[in-house]
């Protein structure tokens, strides 16, 4: 009996030495795990050398503004050359490519350079995209092997909006949530089949959120005309409010947080916090206004891009509860943003990443480094100790920024 208690101990001793796969900072959804934009890690050099972080690699996945998820050692992205989308899934640690799939897909550079512009979403084995003419693919996330594909204009009814679909899936039990109609649309995510759509009206360009109101599950989803909180299973509308914007672009995603839900357009639209049990409105000023990218919300203080590409732009702080202005920064274009801990990580347009202290004070970045060339929209994101960036024109890079390496 003896022996083979020892025999048990060493074996388990011998497996305790097997190195097991952990991936605790993985991206699997736009926005991050918990679709906010904030980053858990904190084992990730803060302080650069002059010269930036160490490139691992560098990738070129065509024209879009596609962001990138990572999960299991495998990013996720997608872009557009000769009027064909692709979905790459590369190797997180070398940047080769493990598998693409390729469909038709028109660039579509209306006032911008076109290309897909929602992200891939990876749930368990399997890993989901939007086109922006609306086809919705289900992939093998190992293999690329196709699960199911649909294409969600054809399946709802509802039109493709001006600028394409651009709602990346967010998964919510076995739903599909997506922003398609007036005010979105689930799909199951087994099958690709309709569990529930909306009225067949032009959609937002922003990403659903799911939320709860006391103990009913909902989802905000913005229109170009209106907000929405819809009760998930059934989609039927518990509140909205009227939101008209120029061009019916609202892009940026809601932000949902003490009981309140905080939206934000461009085009001298601005920004409002609203009850989120009955759609009342708690505030609205212009002193933030996202063209494309949210903001986060730390410590009772918003962070974001305000307006658009086309004009002056500034990186801003402001109160979440009375929506007050606390501090501008300019020079960094129509650039994007998330966080890790309490730090604010900033692409500006132009391609420099940038790392700077959550705070009221203002904007004190104490790293920064020039990470790509060209137009650079897509917000970047950390995971596993690594940054990954991208540019319009489809260059993705990736950086070391792993402590101790």
């Amino acid at each position: 009996m003896a022996s083979k208690r020892l025999l048990i101990w060493y074996a388990l001793s011998m497996l305790a030495l097997v190195p097991v796969r952990v991936f605790a900072g993985d991206w699997p959804h736009r926005r991050g795990p918990n679709l906010d934009g904030i980053s858990s890690e904190t084992q990730w050099l803060m302080r650069w050398p002059k010269d930036g972080p160490r490139r691992l690699w560098k990738a070129s996945v065509g024209v879009g503004f596609s962001s990138i998820t990572v999960r299991d050692g495998r990013v996720f992205t997608m872009g557009n050359r000769d009027n064909t989308d692709s979905v790459f899934c590369l190797d997180a640690e070398s940047g080769k490519t493990l598998w693409k799939h390729s469909y038709s897909c028109p660039l579509d550079a209306r006032f911008f350079e076109g290309g897909p512009t929602s992200t891939p979403t990876v749930d368990g084995e399997f890993v989901y995209t939007l086109s922006r003419q609306g086809d919705l693919f289900c992939f093998q996330a190992a293999t690329g092997k196709i699960r199911w594909h649909k294409n969600v204009a054809k399946l709802t009814g509802a039109p493709v909006p001006g600028w394409g679909f651009a709602s990346s899936p967010v998964v919510h039990g076995d739903m599909l949530l997506l922003n398609v109609g007036a005010s979105g649309a689930a799909i199951d995510k087994n099958t690709g089949n309709v569990m529930w759509k909306s009225e067949a009206r032009e959609a937002g360009y922003s990403t659903p959120i799911p939320c709860k109101a006391g103990d009913t599950e909902l989802a905000i989803v913005t229109s170009g005309r209106a907000v929405f909180a819809v009760d998930i299973k059934t989609g039927k509308p518990k509140w909205q409010q009227r939101w008209l914007t120029r061009f019916g672009c609202n892009a940026a995603d809601p932000i949902i947080a003490d009981g309140q839900v905080f939206i934000s357009a461009g085009y001298n639209r601005g920004a409002a916090l609203f009850q989120l049990a009955d759609g009342s409105l708690v505030w609205k000023n212009k002193d933030m206004q996202n063209h494309l990218n949210s903001c986060v919300l730390i410590d009772g203080c918003l962070y974001g891009f305000h307006g658009n590409a086309d004009e002056e732009t500034s990186l801003r702080c402001l109160e979440w509860k009375t929506g007050k202005l606390v501090w501008s920064h300019s020079g960094l274009g129509c650039g994007s943003l998330f966080a890790a801990g309490k730090k604010l990580i900033v692409l500006s347009e132009k391609g420099e990443l940038l790392v700077a202290p959550a705070s009221r004070e203002g904007f004190k970045p104490s790293a920064r480094a020039q990470v790509l060339t060209g137009k650079c929209w897509t917000v970047p994101v950390l995971a596993n100790g690594r940054f990954y960036c991208r540019n319009a024109a489809g260059d993705v890079v990736c950086l070391d920024v792993r402590a101790g390496k």
